[in-house]
This record gives structure tokens, sequence and C-alpha cells, in this order.
């Protein structure tokens, strides 16, 4: 590597006195969990409360793990990974970023489409959209055009929370007790 490609952090300032983005390495160990502190959720109505509620006492908060690795305010990036376990369904909702999601391992369903391990997707910022993880799960790796994003919900019906609660409930024990990728393994400190 170049004498100049240091992973020292340093400033660096512009002609005009303006700091720039610069060369960063990120490391799985410093990987933060993304929770609603570093993802707020934004435009909740009663419904979608009653349907946070429901499916997080059916366990589907245990039906992922999502982790930001790179969050960098100067290029106005964000890089996160994410293991949606089998089956988890997501709630159809919108983030305040444009965002490029790449498939590392797994199964996405989108509607009719099934998206594999090289595929991916983009979303435009404030594109609503929701998809489901196949049988194996899903890993990805999302691509933000901000360094700090939200999540807001659209759309979600009762009878459609009612419906991510029994997945949630369906799959709870096989996501406590399933295979964990090599990845994941990573973000958890296994490897």
């Amino acid at each position: 590597m170049a004498d100049d490609m240091t992973a020292q952090p340093h400033e660096a300032v512009g002609a005009e006195g303006s700091a720039k983005p610069q060369f960063a390495i990120y490391r799985a160990r410093d990987a933060k969990d993304v929770d609603a502190e570093l993802m707020p959720y934004e435009g909740v109505n009663e419904v979608d409360a009653a349907g946070i509620a429901l499916a997080g006492e059916a366990g589907v908060g245990e039906g992922a793990v999502v982790k930001l690795l790179f969050s960098d305010p100067l290029s106005g990036m964000s890089l996160t990974y994410a293991w949606l376990k089998a089956n988890y369904q997501l709630p159809r909702h919108s983030h305040n970023a444009d965002c490029a999601y790449y498939i590392v391992s797994g199964e996405a369903h989108l509607g009719t489409e099934v998206l594999k391990a090289g595929d991916g997707f983009f979303v435009p910022a404030d594109g609503l959209y929701v998809y489901q993880a196949g049988p194996e799960g899903v890993e990805v790796v999302e691509f933000r055009t901000a360094p700090e994003f939200h999540i807001k919900f659209n759309g979600n019906s009762a009878k459609f929370w009612g419906r991510m609660a029994k997945i949630s409930a369906e799959n709870l024990e096989q996501w406590r007790n399933g295979p964990v990728p090599p990845t994941a393994r990573r973000y958890a400190g296994e490897a």
C-alpha cells in the first residue's frame, strides 16, 4: 500500500479550508447495532404502534441482525449489514436516503421477484418497499446516500402486522437455534 494510504485518522482540509472525506477502514468488531436511536421511526400511527408492539411480543426482534458499518457526514454515505433470518418479513416502509442493496447470501423475496447472492435492488429516497427473507434467510449490504437515516412506515394494516407477528412466532425457535452465517458471527464477535 502506498505511504499516503494510511488508516491513521487525520484532518484533511480543502483549498477553501473545508474538511474533505478521508480514507477510512472500518471493522466488524466496531459495528453498532442499528436500533431506533440510529434509525428513528417516523410516521408511526396507532395501527403501526399496535402492530410494532404485537410483532415485538411475538419475537420479531430476534429475526434480524442489523449493523451500521460505516457512516461519514463528510462524504454523505453510510453502509449497513443486515441478516434477516429465515422468512423474516419487513413492513412496508421508506428511508430518507437513496438505498442500494446487495444480496450477499440467501434470498430476498420482493413480490414475485426472488433475488439471490450477487443480485440487488435500488430504492430511491422516500420510495416505499417491502420484502421478505427466503427460507434460508438473507444477508444484505445496504449502501445509503446519507450518514444518518430514518425508517418511515406507510400502508401497513392491522392485518399485515398480525401476519408479521404470526411469521415471527412460527419462526422464533429457528431464529434462536438455526445456523448463523460466517459474516453474522463476525458481527457477534465469534470469529
